[in-house]
């Protein structure tokens, strides 16, 4: 891929960002990850229905392993774009939807390609291809930490999400990754008498009867990354 988009480039307008990373995006192999703030990303005619179409297969015409879409608010405005990114689920794609208003639009491919829309300008919006390692990571993992606080799409649009502070998901964390009470409250520097409090109010907020039952209940909703 780093034959295809050199280092960093900056082009303009939908129509040359499809043609530049046409090849690219038909290529896709193990993940597509898109934050937005809406479903009108692309402005030009049929644009996100081009892109949607090629990041969705590779050239063999299989489906990509992992697509995450993370959203603002504002994608949910009406029941047609709802029904899109509920069948865009059915389909196996993961979406979040970010508790505040996303800026501009950015694209992860492999994590080895990154698309960083700009503003919109006289010429059409300005775009940054780059596949420099150090900022592809950095773009990514700020699009991981961005997906953490969100809420899975089913979920928000049911109204369900539990409040869970910074303390509660990182005993979740704790949780899931299979640790003793007494590792996990040594790692996170608590006692173990605080440590399986904080599990029991964690399985009250997720109206868990169990801490089985709590991992199954945050993968609904979105809450364990």
């Amino acid at each position: 891929m780093r034959d295809a988009v050199t280092e960093i480039v900056t082009i303009r307008g939908d129509l040359e960002l499809l043609t530049r990373t046409a090849h690219l995006l038909s290529s896709v192999r193990e993940e597509f990850v898109c934050a937005a703030r809406d479903l009108d990303t692309w402005s030009r005619p049929g644009a996100r229905q081009a892109m949607a179409a090629r990041a969705g297969h590779t050239q063999q015409g299989q489906q990509v392993h992992q697509v995450r879409k993370l959203l603002s608010p504002a994608a949910l405005a009406d029941e047609h774009s709802r029904a899109h990114l509920r069948e865009l689920v059915d389909q196996g794609a993961l979406v979040r939807i970010a508790s505040a208003p996303l800026p501009h639009e950015t694209i992860i491919i492999d994590r080895r390609l990154a698309i960083l829309a700009g503003l919109d300008g006289p010429g059409g919006r300005e775009y940054t291809l780059t596949t420099v390692p150090t900022l592809v990571g950095g773009v990514y993992a700020l699009f991981d930490a961005a997906w953490e606080t969100a809420t899975d799409l089913k979920a928000f649009l049911r109204g369900e999400q539990p409040r869970l502070d910074a303390a509660g998901r990182t005993v979740l964390r704790a949780l899931g990754s299979g640790a003793t009470d007494e590792k996990a409250a040594r790692e996170l520097g608590m006692s173990l008498r605080t440590y399986r409090r904080r599990v029991a109010e964690l399985l009250t907020t997720l109206d868990a009867g169990s801490r089985f039952q709590a991992g199954i209940r945050a993968g609904e909703l979105g809450l364990n990354g």
